[in-house]
Parts: structure tokens; C-alpha cells; sequence
């Protein structure tokens, strides 16, 4: 089994980025300070042209317009064909078919193939990729939480352009759990990864780990679709999260992570020789908390399933669980029991610190703002947090109508978001908003959410595992 060259990736995209433009451009649907559109149809998928569209009913497509079941190419290669008709099989499939029969459209053989090539390419990426390949046709599509939510990742997709040699993507985590197609929307990025590696960036969130995955639905969603192959499918998803990067500089300016920003890590004692079994005291809560080195982030051990909250090894969780405050100073993340909060000081202190303009995270929904005084809400899918003399913080959020699934009549109904950075200095953010893709196709919970509505908060860490 062979991946794509690069050789076979550049031929591919001029075709990549004149057949990728979206029948609803951003001006048409709803784009930087637009006023919402309703989408009151459901979106088909014409599987010859992969665009979006709207009709009045959803038939099921004649057996001739789709490659199904899905095979993987003999040669091993991906093209833009094969990723076309994988997103729009999934489309059709999460409208016709039950989840137990997604082995019949995507066999797990083909899945096999396409971790292993994506997690090739995935564990080679250092800790924090750095995006600056950019030209003056260059364009960086960042992009916020997913969680599951298929049909508004496939809006997205095609709203904002596929990538291309020169529009960029950087998903900022969290592609899994909650949403009910939290596996189809994940295998959807690995296939653009593996098709454009040096365009396509997939960082990790804190969902892709073992603890969420177990509590917010991911793990059950997989042993569900894939039956007595679903726990094979399950390690082999919580491989390829071990192997995504932390985070990313763009064009030199611009640092995007899921939770944030993270602290200096005190060297360890070396023990004596001699003394192999004096026990030596890491103090994880230094007394006074400093922001860390990107020399310090790209050395952290990030091949963890649980980033730890205690121990030599905290960046991961920093970068992963942290939030900012209104607050000045660098304090542990009470709250969520791992990683930090910070304010606007430590904002203004990391951008001067690495002479950066702007950090865009991630990692708070609707159900996590209404509980977060001073921090505007996720309306709009986005927020601008801290305006500093340096520059700006900004969050993410690109699930609309989210949860998918929750406990209480009245929904937030928030919009999602991306930003697009261009030329000449990829540090000016233009947001797009767009509402959520409706009716969804129904579907069951994996997750018991009446139980589990609070976003990510009260921790069970004693259950969480922690890697030496």
C-alpha cells in the first residue's frame, strides 16, 4: 500500500480548486457581519458534482451515481474524485442507512488503509506545525469544534473552497463526540490530509483522548457502527489521535491552538548515580506560574491518550483544557481540574514573548460561555476575548445548533464560524458565520446527554489515565 507523492498531489491541484468552487459562495449564504440566511431544506448532495444544493425531499440516489461501497485505490493513491464521492456516501448514508450498516458502504479494510497512511503522515508533524508556505494567492481557512456534526462540516467544506495548493486548512480539534457522525466527519479530514498534507493541518482537541471519547459518545458511536470490528476501529482512532500535533504558527504570526497558551516546565532533577531509588518531589503547582517556550512545547510528550494534570508533562493539557479570563495572571484551571486559565496581561505577554498578532483557539461552546462571566457568548461562532496592545484573542466555534443532542427544551441555536487569514500578512481575521444545516437526518445519542450536559466541566480525572 502506497500514499499520494507530491508530485501526484501538485498535478491534482489546479482540478482541486476549479471544480471545488461552492454553489453558495459566503456572500450568498451568510459571511463577515451578514445577516443569517435560513436553510429550511435539507442539502443534497449531487454526487457527480459534490455541491450543495437544496430540495424539497431527499430521495435516495440511484446505485449508479455513487461508488459504493467505498474501495480503496489499488495503487494506494487518493484523488479528488475519491474524496468527493467519500463525503457524498457519507451524506446519503446518514439519511438512508441505519449506523450498524455503515461496514457496508465503508469497509474496515478501507479504513485500515487510511489511518495507517493519514497516522504516517500525522506522527512525522512536530508538536507545532508551522504554516509558512504562503504565497501571495494564499489563503488560511481556520476552523473550529466540529463534534460530530457531518452536514455542517460538509457545508463548511464547500462554503469556504476545498483546499488546494494554495487555500489552506487548520482544524483546530475536536472533530468527535456528541454529534452522531463524529467517525464519518473525522475520516473525512484524514482523507484531505492524506490528499494534501502540506495543505491540510489537523490539530489535536481534548476530545481526541481516551477519557472524552468513553464519557461524550466517540467510543460507543464506533463500536456501534462497526459491531465486532468497533473496538479495532476505536484503538485504532486513539492511535492516530496520539499522533495529531498541538498546534500551529501561521505565516509567522499567528498561533492557533484548541484550549490555548501553556506554562514553563521547571527542569526535572537528574538522580545521582548510585541512588537509583531516592525518590525525587515534582512540584506540578509552581508557586508562580510563567508562560513556557515553544522549545519547551515541541519537546512535550504529546503520544499521550490523557494529557496528565499532575506530573513532568503538563503542556499537552495546557494546550488541550485551557481558558481564558478576564482575570490577569497564569492560574491553574480549577474549573475543569486541568490546564490553566489566563488573562489579558499573559495574552499581551505571549504575543510580545514570540512577536505574535493573534491566537485563535477553540474549545467553548454556547453550553460553556453561558457559564463564563466577562466572556461574551458563541452566537456568532466566535468571540474576540482579549484586545491587547499586542493584538488579539480569539475563539473558535465552528458546530452550529450545538449539542446535536441536549437535555433541555430551549437550544442555543448559536451559528458556527471559520476565518479566513490572506495576504500579505495572514494575521487579519475575517469571520464567516453560517447557520446549522436543518432538518439533520435523525438520529440516536451515543451518549447518555441528560446526564452529560455541561460542557467538558467536573471532571472525573481520577478515571482519566495518566502517562508517565
Amino acid at each position: 500500500m502506497s500514499c499520494n507523492s507530491d508530485t501526484e498531489r501538485a498535478a491534482a491541484a489546479s482540478a482541486s480548486q476549479s471544480s471545488s468552487s461552492p454553489l453558495l459562495t459566503p456572500q450568498d449564504h451568510q459571511s463577515a457581519g451578514a445577516p443569517a440566511a435560513e436553510v429550511a431544506e435539507p442539502p443534497v448532495f449531487d454526487s457527480s458534482s459534490s455541491i450543495v444544493t437544496n430540495s424539497a425531499d431527499n430521495p435516495s440516489p440511484p446505485s449508479t451515481e455513487l461508488e459504493i461501497p467505498i474501495v480503496w485505490p489499488p495503487d494506494g493513491k487518493l484523488s479528488l474524485n475519491w474524496i468527493r464521492n467519500l463525503m457524498s456516501v457519507f451524506d446519503w448514508a446518514s439519511r438512508n442507512l441505519e449506523p450498524t450498516q455503515l461496514p457496508d458502504v465503508f469497509p474496515v479494510e478501507v479504513f485500515d488503509s487510511l489511518v495507517l497512511c493519514a497516522s504516517k503522515i500525522l506522527h512525522k508533524e512536530p508538536n507545532c506545525v508551522a504554516i509558512d508556505n504562503l504565497g501571495s494567492e494564499s489563503t488560511v481557512v481556520v476552523v473550529g469544534d466540529l463534534h460530530g456534526q457531518l452536514h455542517d462540516l460538509l457545508f463548511l467544506l464547500h462554503d469556504a473552497g476545498f483546499p488546494s495548493e494554495n487555500r489552506f486548512f487548520v482544524f483546530n480539534g475536536d472533530y468527535v463526540d456528541r454529534g452522531a457522525w463524529g467517525l464519518e466527519s473525522f475520516l473525512i479530514l484524514l482523507a484531505w490530509k492524506v490528499f494534501f498534507p502540506r495543505s491540510v493541518y489537523l490539530l489535536r482537541g481534548n476530545h481526541e483522548s481516551k477519557y472524552c471519547t468513553s464519557v461524550y459518545g466517540f467510543e460507543k458511536e464506533v463500536v456501534t457502527k462497526y459491531s465486532d470490528r468497533g473496538k479495532h476501529v476505536y484503538r485504532k482512532c486513539l492511535g492516530c489521535f496520539e499522533g495529531l500535533p498541538l498546534a500551529s504558527i501561521i505565516g509567522k504570526h499567528v498561533y492557533t491552538a484548541h484550549g490555548g497558551i501553556f506554562r514553563h516546565m521547571p527542569a526535572t532533577p537528574k538522580r545521582s548515580k548510585g541512588k537509583k531509588n531516592r525518590k525525587i518531589a515534582f512540584n506540578s503547582e509552581p508557586s508562580a506560574l510563567s508562560i513556557g517556550s515553544f522549545e519547551e512545547l515541541n519537546k512535550a510528550r504529546r503520544s499521550v491518550l490523557d494529557p496528565p494534570w499532575e506530573g513532568s508533562n503538563l503542556i499537552p493539557g495546557d494546550v488541550l483544557w485551557s481558558d481564558p479570563s478576564m482575570t490577569p495572571g497564569l492560574s491553574p484551571n480549577k474549573e475543569r481540574g486541568i490546564g490553566l486559565l489566563w488573562g489579558p496581561d499573559c495574552t499581551d505577554n505571549f504575543l510580545k514573548k514570540f512577536q505574535l498578532k493573534l491566537i485563535i483557539r477553540s474549545h467553548e461552546g454556547p453550553d460553556a460561555r453561558e457559564k463564563r462571566p466577562g466572556l461574551g457568548g458563541m452566537d456568532e461562532g466566535y468571540t474576540i476575548d482579549h484586545i491587547v496592545e499586542s493584538g488579539k484573542l480569539i475563539t473558535l466555534f465552528s458546530a452550529p445548533d450545538y449539542p446535536q443532542f441536549q437535555g433541555t427544551e430551549e437550544r442555543y441555536r448559536n451559528k458556527g464560524a471559520y476565518i479566513v487569514l490572506g495576504p500579505p500578512n495572514f494575521d487579519t481575521p475575517v469571520f464567516h458565520s453560517f447557520e446549522a444545516i436543518t432538518p439533520r437526518p435523525k438520529a440516536n445519542a451515543f451518549y447518555n446527554f441528560e446526564e452529560v450536559i455541561d460542557s467538558d466541566e467536573e471532571l472525573d480525572l481520577a478515571s482519566m489515565v495518566t502517562s508517565p
